[in-house]
């Protein structure tokens, strides 16, 4: 999403925001990027002088990457990255109990998952946002006052080192500020908890020879100490080991013990550094609402999850995407405020699958009762081996439809009537456009995009375009990529052959793209296209 222009973006010289953001971790820095690539003045408050120096997240998915690109940092962190193997679940014996295949793309040769250094990550985000005018980014602040009303917010923080307070106001305020959020107290807001919670020692590690210890994406499900091996980049490693019943946690939480558990993967301070030992407790919990008024909620200050799925960054990745366009179209007048009640619908039920899986995955691994986890062994045991998925898509996945690891797709928000494929996440497929070829996210650009076959862009009506216009919405027609064929300025070619058979499997003669990539509709024909066109004005009201 490049930067768009527009009369409607504040100046940056303005002591007000558009947008103020509370939080600079990694949703909070996706999501200030991406509303300053819209052009909006956009102020961050963040309560840390200077960014945390190691590691929490290990990993982000196919759709997580899509974001990332998005935002424009994935060709700064190629040296900090690596592709995840294959998710393994062993028992004690280390006998295999479940294998979930990450070893495939999602199509445009992008891993199904990337193990990932986060520093380096977030390093590279805050490189890109120093690039954006419009983005001010205010650190060793701790936001203490929240207040809201009809028309904006305002936010006291105060200096963490001089204790002096200064106040911000903005339109809107998002609270992107962690598990203990700020935001989220300010508002009462709650927990919806799935009621799992137990004790990890995280011990992140630099081998001194990477090459002894190879990337893994392993869970073993020991009773005697269910234990975890990841990659978090190259060159680094992260074990975590359970708090068993009964252990002290603060010795539990010592540099020694980190060293002792260590040693069941053959790790010690002769052929290895120790990084970072931390004790967490990991919840399993969903904000009971994600809105109030002016505010809201994202990423980490709106859910938490389990470690097992890999789920926590990626989810607040989504957060981000699916806020940032809703609250581009509201500023800019292209929708009304209730546009935003559908980030709560969509984005809190779809992260529910995603702490669901997490917390179906941990109570297979933490299980510490040797007679249960003996069941659960010769039960998984039993069944044929070979790679599966945590959960399987509601619909066959399509030749152009995301393999995400979640199998889910948005049910309820921002859709046309009459379920799938609206709420489907379109595929990475390859496409030609006039400046040759490439993914189909930068080849069709930001913003809505109704995507038609052949001939059925001719059916669209002066007033149907009309309602396109104010989202920035574009039309194009994809086609056969033949001999002596291309593209036009409002054509592009099916490159990979994948997109016009995923068209032919919905079935579709034209397809609705939002912003994030999720699909606001299809239509099988011309007068489906004029119900779907209307069906959109009616959902932007009262601005269309």
């Amino acid at each position: 999403m490049n930067g768009i222009s527009g009369s409607h973006r504040g100046s940056a010289g303005s002591p007000a925001a558009d947008v103020l953001v509370v939080g600079y971790g990694p949703v909070g820095q996706v999501l200030a990027i991406l509303l300053a690539q819209y052009g909006w003045r956009v102020v961050v408050v963040e309560r840390h002088p200077e960014p945390y120096s190691l590691p929490r997240a290990v990993a982000f998915d196919a759709e997580a990457a899509r974001t990332l690109d998005a935002v424009g940092v994935t060709g700064r962190i190629g040296d900090i990255t690596e592709p995840s193997q294959d998710y393994v679940v062993s028992d004690a014996a280390g006998r295999q109990l479940l294998r979930i295949g990450l070893g495939g793309t999602d199509g445009s040769g992008r891993p199904d998952s990337t193990s990932v250094y986060q520093p380096g990550l977030e390093a590279a985000l805050a490189a890109r946002g120093e690039e954006l005018p419009t983005l001010r980014v205010l650190r060793g602040l701790r936001a203490v006052e929240l207040t809201e009303s009809g028309s904006g917010a305002e936010l006291v923080a105060e200096d963490e080192r001089g204790g002096e307070r200064r106040t911000f106001t903005a339109s809107w305020v998002v609270g992107c500020d962690g598990a203990g959020s700020f935001v989220r107290r300010s508002l009462g807001i709650g927990w919806a908890d799935s009621g799992f919670a137990l004790d990890w020692l995280a011990c992140d590690v630099v081998p001194h020879r990477p090459e002894d210890f190879p990337p893994s994406n392993l869970q073993i499900a020991d009773p005697a100490r269910p234990r975890v091996a990841v990659s978090c980049g190259p060159g680094r490693r992260r074990w975590e080991f359970m708090r068993m019943p009964g252990e002290d946690r603060a010795e539990f939480g010592t540099e020694e013990n980190a060293w002792r558990l260590l040693s069941m993967f053959s790790a010690g301070p002769d052929n290895a550094t120790l990084t970072r030992h931390a004790t967490y407790t990991f919840r399993a919990r969903n904000a009971e609402h994600w809105r109030r008024g002016r505010v809201l909620l994202a990423g980490d200050a709106a859910h938490q999850m389990p470690p097992f799925a890999g789920q926590g960054m990626c989810s607040g990745f989504r957060d981000a995407a699916n806020l940032a366009w809703k609250l581009d179209l509201v500023l800019g007048g292209g929708a009304g405020e209730d546009l935003l009640d559908s980030y709560e619908q969509e984005r809190r039920a779809h992260v529910q699958h995603a702490i669901d899986l997490s917390v179906r995955l941990g109570r297979l691994i933490c299980l510490t009762d040797p007679a249960a986890a003996a069941d659960r062994d010769r039960a998984m045991t039993a069944r044929p081996a070979g790679p599966a998925r945590p959960s399987e898509p509601a619909r066959p996945a399509g030749p152009a439809r995301s393999a995400s690891p979640l199998g889910e797709h948005l049910a309820k928000g921002f859709l046309a009537d009459g379920g799938p494929p609206a709420g489907e996440l379109m595929g990475q497929v390859r496409l030609t456009g006039p400046d040759g070829p490439g993914q189909a996210d930068s080849v069709l650009g930001p913003g809505f995009v109704l995507l038609c076959r052949e001939n059925l862009a001719d059916a669209l009506s002066p007033a149907a375009l009309e309602t396109l216009r104010p989202v920035s919405g574009r039309v194009v027609t994809v086609l056969r990529a033949e001999a002596g064929s291309a593209p036009g300025p409002d054509t592009v070619l099916d490159t990979d052959g994948r997109c016009l058979p995923w068209l032919e499997s919905i079935p579709a003669g034209a397809v609705l793209i939002r912003p994030d990539r999720y699909l606001f509709g299809a239509a099988p024909d011309a007068d489906g296209l004029t119900e779907l066109i209307a069906d959109f004005r009616r959902r932007l009201r009262p601005a269309i």
